[in-house]
């Protein structure tokens, strides 16, 4: 009986070493990771973090991953910027680099978004050493490190960790690794949006598309017309999908261009730029209900053709003050002008936009239709407009329709053709179908053990699956800056459900965003995924328990 009550607590004791050792294999899957499981540092309580207090984003840099290995591992580090002995080292600079730069009578080739986020983790017997080229190669490196460390329950005594000698190089495959969230069919608060950026991060996301309008409400505050916000972020009911019923109480709410700002600043400490969508020129009844004016004469009830009437001159002005504050807020390079499921039998029937086809000299070409062409030089009006503001317009592939706007980005949805295309024309394109990038369908078959979606089926085997530059040709494969993931609200209305249906999917798509094809492996990857289940449980972040 002693025997059996030994062995028990050796085993016990083998289980709780097992569980306080890092482990590298973490999602998404570094790019280079050699390690030797027969040595280990051991990070204890008190040690220290060194790095160069001189520069303020190094410093934050450095406190992020304080906090993070005591967030998930309960041992508490020091900031130490002038130890040189510190136990972890944070380092600018790659000697490979340094050397390249001595050799005389050679240009050093620029780099590339990729590889200004290069960073590499080497774990001695002195202690972890990470070196970047750029800041936000610290950032990266310590969500690494935070995903590989143990999530040791918060209750237990001892807080020192095993880390396996290794060298880890890392940088990503894409340079646009995004997501989406739809704030228009249902608000959510900003502190909400603050755990989303985080999420996003944690996936090695760096760009957060923001769909602030739709028919539903407006969300962005525009200080020039101020009742788009006040009058036009409120509908006097919602629907109640799945009923196809309606539940009499008035929802609303916007943001202010300070919080936008406000998230716009905790947005880019975390290395995500945010790209805001205001779309036109449909998609856009909360607004026509402010402003009934901007819509075509014909066009009087709410329906699938409210759309912007493109003949009234008006438009153009209005369009360009929301446009302009919403730059005066933003700094994104990319502002997205939507552009996707206009409906032009209004435009057919109205009288000013049949006389600004005529006073544009538009004609048939066989190609596009005459109101297809209209909205491209509504579309060409707006990329003007913001190509002087220094910024590069983004519109869903329906702004291939007639004629793609110079300097335009397409988002490909309906499936990939539409990037297929854009990429043969030399035109950036964005990837994010809907058979592998829509999180709003179902993940599961059996509908009923899930919350409402919009239907279809997502499973996380698909979504893996997905390669990005499958048909493209080699020479055309530059103009695919990357992928993203979308998330539409109508059946999605709190933040539990938004990361259910966002979570563990992200995590296969971080794999598409962030690594080469041949590193992936479903198989492989369904191992890794229940360690950052553990992670997500202690974060308290909702996610799927199920995969198919």
């Amino acid at each position: 009986m002693k025997r059996i009550l030994l062995t028990a607590a050796v085993a016990c004791a083998a289980l709780v070493a097992v569980a306080q050792r890092a482990d590298y294999r973490i999602i998404p899957l570094p790019k280079s990771e050699v390690t030797d499981t027969a040595h280990v540092f051991v990070l204890r309580d008190g040690m220290g973090i060194a790095f160069d207090a001189a520069n303020s984003e190094v410093t934050r840099n450095a406190d992020f991953l304080r906090q993070w290995v005591e967030e998930v591992s309960g041992v508490k580090l020091v900031m130490t910027p002038d130890d040189k002995k510190a136990a972890v080292r944070l380092t600018l600079g790659f000697a490979t680099d340094k050397k390249s730069k001595k050799k005389k009578g050679q240009q050093v080739p620029s780099l590339t978004p990729q590889q200004e986020e290069a960073y590499t983790i080497a774990v001695t017997q002195d202690g972890i050493l990470i070196q970047a080229r750029q800041p936000i190669g610290f950032f990266r490196a310590a969500q690494t490190l935070r995903k590989s460390l143990p999530v040791k329950a918060r209750s237990a005594a001892d807080s020192s960790v095993e880390l396996p000698f290794t060298t880890i190089t890392d940088e990503p495959r894409f340079a646009y690794r995004g997501a989406h969230l739809d704030c228009s069919r249902h608000f959510f608060k900003v502190d909400f949006i603050k755990r989303y950026l985080d999420v996003l991060a944690l996936h090695g996301c760096n760009q957060f598309h923001w769909h602030l309008t739709d028919n539903d409400g407006w969300r962005f505050e525009v200080k020039a017309l101020p009742e788009l916000a006040e009058k036009g972020s409120w509908r006097p009911q919602s629907p109640l999908r799945r009923a196809g019923l309606w539940d009499g109480t008035p929802y609303g709410g916007h943001y202010t261009q300070k919080e936008c700002r406000e998230l716009i600043e905790y947005a880019a400490e975390r290395y995500i730029n945010i790209v805001p969508e205001i779309d036109i020129p449909a998609h856009i009844y909360s607004a026509l209900e402010v402003y009934p004016d901007l819509r075509c004469d014909v066009l009087h009830q709410r329906g699938s053709d409210q759309v912007l009437c493109a003949g009234n001159p008006k438009t153009l002005t209005v369009l360009k003050t929301i446009f302009g504050e919403l730059c005066d807020v933003f700094p994104s390079k990319f502002i997205h002008i939507g552009g996707d499921e206009c409906p032009k039998g209004g435009w057919e029937r109205c009288p000013k936009c049949q006389a600004k086809i005529k006073d544009l000299g538009l004609k048939e070409d066989g190609k596009h239709s005459l109101e297809n062409q209209l909205q491209t030089w509504l579309n060409r009006e707006m990329g003007q407009f913001l190509s002087e503001r220094g910024r590069d317009m983004i519109g869903w592939d329906e702004i291939l329709e007639g004629g793609l706007t110079d300097g335009g980005l397409v988002m490909s949805w309906r499936g990939t053709k539409g990037g297929l295309e854009a990429a043969k024309q030399h035109h950036r394109v964005i990837m994010t179908p809907t058979d592998f990038c829509y999180f709003d369908y179902y993940q599961l078959r059996d509908h009923d053990r899930q919350p409402p979606a919009i239907g279809y089926y997502l499973p996380l085997s698909k979504v893996y699956s997905f390669e990005p530059l499958d048909g493209i040709p080699e020479e055309e494969q530059q103009f695919i800056l990357g992928v993203q993931a979308n998330l539409w609200t109508e059946y999605v209305a709190y933040p539990q459900h938004v990361f259910y249906m966002l979570l563990p999917r992200l995590d296969a798509l971080s794999e598409v965003q962030w690594c080469r094809p041949d590193l992936k492996d479903f198989e492989d990857f369904k191992e890794r995924l229940p360690r950052l289940k553990r992670f997500y449980d202690r974060i308290g972040v909702n996610y799927c328990h199920d995969m198919e």
